[in-house]
This record gives structure tokens, sequence and C-alpha cells, in this order.
């Protein structure tokens, strides 16, 4: 009689002291990477894809605040305005492509028409069926391009998401992240389960691979999901060697106004 299989180990969450020490680890390493990136005239395009409150954009931040935003662009583009919509569908994700020696981070992608576009009626059938033909190949010509392409996608659990959902609910400063979309996406749950399994069925390719990221626990997530993207790339140390700081100019007889013709931000701290 064959025994029902247990379910893994629920892992503890990781603690703060570990997550600091190893995500500046990591940060270090992708300021080298944006280096290397920036020095061999590489083109990285990684797309961040995943259910409301998976943790996507705790990622992408954690990947940009030490990096120059002059090589590490984050994409994140609002509902197409009229004339965007006459385009080519791609044609405003196209825009933002990198140019040698940059990495752009898309949060959330042209893969919107998969998802919530397919789910919320907000395309035709044809025009769904159109992307899943023509996605696979787009991207292959991104690849062929010399475009390093990496997709992620962020596994939340539906009681993970709903604890996430609350807790923007009860923090002003969060409650922005929180839409009307937002909440009926927790309706169609099984509708979106279905959407991503039938884009997963046709976009992942071998060019382009998704690659899965389980983000019930947010910080073994971000640690994850840099980490692999760190091994995309086989980069080395190019940093320049340390500048020289040359002496300040000295002054002469120039003279500089007084203060009190400047206005000043008060002083309330």
């Amino acid at each position: 009689m064959s025994k029902t299989p247990k379910k893994p180990k629920k892992r503890p969450k990781l603690d703060r002291e570990t997550f600091d020490a190893e995500l500046r680890r990591l940060q270090v390493e992708l300021v080298l990477l944006q280096e290397y990136v920036k020095a061999k005239g590489l083109k990285v395009v990684v797309v961040f894809e995943g259910r409301d409150a998976a943790g996507k954009g705790g990622v992408i931040k954690r990947i940009a605040e030490r990096t120059s935003p002059r090589a590490v662009r984050v994409v994140a583009l609002a509902t197409p305005t009229e004339r965007e919509q006459t385009q080519w569908y791609f044609q405003r994700y196209a825009a933002h492509l990198p140019a040698a020696g940059e990495i752009v981070l898309f949060d959330r992608s042209w893969y919107n028409r998969a998802g919530v576009e397919k789910v919320m009626g907000f395309c035709t059938d044809e025009e769904y069926s159109e992307f899943m033909r023509s996605c696979p190949e787009f991207e292959r010509m991104l690849v062929r391009s010399g475009i390093l392409l990496v997709k992620y996608w962020f596994s939340v659990s539906d009681e993970e998401q709903e604890k996430r959902f609350r807790a923007r609910v009860d923090d002003p400063m969060r409650r922005w992240k929180l839409s009307p979309m937002d909440l009926e996406s927790r309706e169609r749950w099984v509708e979106y389960s279905r959407a991503k399994d039938d884009m997963f069925r046709h976009t992942d390719i071998e060019q382009a691979p998704w690659y899965v990221v389980a983000a019930d626990d947010k910080r073994r997530a971000r640690l994850n999901c840099i980490s692999h993207l760190l091994s995309m790339v086989e980069y080395e140390d190019v940093t320049p060697p340390p500048l020289e700081l040359p002496p300040r100019q000295p002054d002469t007889d120039y003279v500089r106004p007084p203060l009190a013709d400047q206005t000043f931000v008060p002083e309330l701290y």
C-alpha cells in the first residue's frame, strides 16, 4: 500500500542579521557585475514576473540600490496610452532595451498580455493567441542580437499573498501598493494559475527559460534571486584602481556672496 508523500519540511525564516550580511556581500558582487558589463559592452535584460505581492519589487530594489542608475535601469511601465495601444505590441518595451554596457530590470514586462490582460479581458482572444505565437520569436531575436535575457517568476502561496495583502491594508506607507486590480486578482486565483501555466507552456524556451523563485520567505527569495542572477554572467573584477584626489584649488581674491543672501531649508531636525 503506497503512502501519501510527506510535504517538505518548512524552513525557518532567515534572521535579519544573516540576511543583511549576505545581502551586503551580494551587492558588492552586483557592483562588480555592473562594472564588467560596462567594460565588456554587454547587454542584459532581466524580467520579473509573478503574482501580486510576490516580492518582485523588493528584489529589484535590492539589486538597484547599490548600483549606478546609469548602468542599471528599472523599467516599470504604466498603462499604455491610446497611441501605444495602436502600436505593435512589443514596440513600447523594445524602446527600453539596453545599449552596450547596460542592465535593464523590467518590473513586469510584455508578459502583461499573457497574465492580467488575458484574465481581465483587456485583450482579444486573437491578440492573446498572436502574443503566444510571437513572444518566443521576439525573445529569440533578442538573444540572437546579443542580449542576455533572464526571466524570473516569483511564486507565492495563496496564504502568504493573503497575509501580505492584509499587511498593506493596515500600513499607510504600503497601502499604495494595493490596487483594485490586485483585489480582483485574488478573486481570480485559479484563472491566473491557468494563465501562468499556459504562458510557461508557450514561452519557457531553451534560449530564454523561466526561472521560478520560491518567494514565501522574502529574505531567502531576494538572496536566491540575486545569487542566481550573478551566476548567469561569468564576470570578473575589472574595477579600476582607486582615484587619487587632487588638491583643491586655493582661494585667491574671489569673495563669495554672504550666506544671508541664500534661502535655506528650515532646520526642523
